[in-house]
């Protein structure tokens, strides 16, 4: 079972493998894209009877992933599930880290209970990937760096195998992200579903044939990187400024304020 945002729909790695394009494919798996989940349970599939569920959507939260998607499951006894999201609510006005850290725990006592190994990752800095300036890119980090402690909650508590994404010096490579770099690119994904294969391998599972790193698209070019800047960045900034900008410039001023004591001497008797 794989459960999550559009990394885990597989947007980014089309299912062509030949476009760095990310127009016109749904926002549910199989509608135009592959992804790191697809290629993990292809590659299950070389060795085991594999079944196969994505559950993911395109702009998932946790409230959506805990009231929508895990429901969709059923009741059946599950071996391995991915539980991958977050990154949407760090970018919303309306962000609870206690709201996420519930719906998360939720969601993972429900897999597990039902035998479900979790896979989780440990999410890496979005803003420097993103290239934001320090002023919105420090807010944006304290926020996934909150999401980031309840993923280690989780793993201390349910076990099984987290990807700390800032352990792999690649994430921080531009052919590593498709041409958003929001999302994983071909490559981006292919690593994704490599690591956690090779993690479960050294736990024991037999993998015949592991993920192939080998690409079959290419990396978005600098004119792809400009054009994709005209025709969707610019607009979903502005979709944004309305709702994260507000924040991120009164998180920034208040690093920068001096405390309201600062300059006061204390006299003493």
């Amino acid at each position: 079972m794989a459960l999550g945002d559009s990394t885990t729909v597989g947007v980014g790695d089309p299912l062509n493998g030949s476009t760095t394009d990310l127009s016109g494919a749904g926002a549910r798996p199989g509608q135009g894209w592959r992804g790191w989940a697809s290629l993990l349970a292809d590659s299950l599939g070389s060795t085991h009877r594999v079944t196969f569920s994505n559950h993911a959507t395109s702009g998932a939260t946790v409230s959506v992933v805990a009231r929508d998607q895990l429901p969709e499951t059923g009741d059946v006894p599950i071996d391995i599930a991915s539980l991958i999201v977050g990154v949407n609510d760090t970018m919303r006005s309306t962000f609870d880290a206690g709201h996420i850290r519930d719906c998360l725990q939720y969601t993972a006592e429900q897999l597990t209970a039902r035998g479900a190994l979790l896979l989780t990752v440990r999410f890496h800095d979005h803003g420097q990937v993103f290239g934001l300036p320090k002023w919105l890119r420090r807010p944006l980090w304290q926020r996934i760096e909150q999401v980031n402690t309840v993923y280690d909650d989780l793993h201390t508590k349910f076990g099984g195998i987290r990807l700390d994404m800032a352990d792999y010096p690649e994430v921080y490579r531009r052919d590593f992200w498709s041409v958003d770099r929001l999302h994983p690119g071909e490559r981006g994904h292919r690593q994704l579903a490599r690591s956690f294969a090779d993690e479960l391998a050294a736990r024991g599972l037999r993998i015949d044939v592991p993920p192939d790193l080998e690409c079959a698209g290419q990396a978005p070019s600098k004119w792809a990187d400009a054009v994709w800047m005209v025709k969707e960045g610019v607009p979903w900034l502005g979709r944004r400024a309305s709702d994260l900008t507000p924040w991120a410039a009164r998180m920034a001023v208040s690093q920068f304020r001096p405390p309201a004591n600062a300059g006061v001497q204390r006299i003493e008797a």
